[in-house]
């Protein structure tokens, strides 16, 4: 088997295995932090993935190399269903998805607790609670997003993160000393831009 051959073979496995966990071109490149386009090229055999994005696609695929290199004669023996439901993509991305919910409502029901219990003693600007849950609550969104390899969201994330993390400064600073400080807000700026200029220069589509 010629390399171009190959090529062939690993996209039509990994056509078949995306086609019976129910996941869709952009579902599986999501996973992998790659675009649809690479994972379409990758199907049409005008590209392979990389050793370490192989295995990674056995894992995400619930199967193994040799099966998506296309080594294993039982694999065609096998039905792809009975070993990998179609419905496992589908409820694994629902579940993260409620996951997400859930620990999202955790931050603002911890926050409004700080908040009831600081007001009932007197605390001031016990609010402020709810200005420094806009970071943690994106803190809490890309740990769990990177655990399980998603990054479609990182950027904007991150960025909540940054301004977020300004404005807590900035509103406490003034609220402390009443020494406006806006020009921190500067420095919200230059990083945004160093965001901006960090993924372009790391991409989520490898294969371009």
């Amino acid at each position: 088997m010629n390399n171009e051959e190959l090529k062939i073979q690993v996209g039509s496995n990994i056509a078949r295995l995306r086609k019976a966990a129910g996941l869709t071109q952009a579902d599986l490149g999501e996973r992998l932090s790659y675009t649809d386009k690479a994972v379409s090229k990758w199907e049409r055999g005008e590209s392979m993935p990389d050793v370490l994005t192989l295995m990674q696609l056995a894992q995400e695929l619930g199967t193994d190399l040799n099966t998506i290199v296309g080594f294993d004669e039982a694999a065609e023996k096998t039905p792809v269903q009975e070993t990998l439901p179609k419905s496992k993509g589908r409820r694994r991305l629902a579940d993260h998805g409620v996951i997400q919910k859930l620990c999202s409502i955790l931050v603002w029901f911890v926050a409004l607790f700080t908040y009831v219990i600081a007001d009932a003693f007197g605390a001031q600007h016990p609010w402020m609670v709810y200005v420094a849950a806009v970071p943690v609550n994106a803190i809490v969104l890309l740990s769990l997003r990177s655990a399980w390899h998603v990054f479609d969201w990182n950027k904007v994330l991150i960025s909540v993160i940054m301004w977020g993390s300004l404005l807590f400064i900035d509103v406490l600073i003034w609220l402390s000393w009443q020494v406006n400080v806006w020009r921190i807000f500067l420095l919200g700026a230059l990083g945004q831009a160093a965001i901006v200029l960090w993924f372009q220069l790391f991409p989520g589509d490898h294969d371009e």
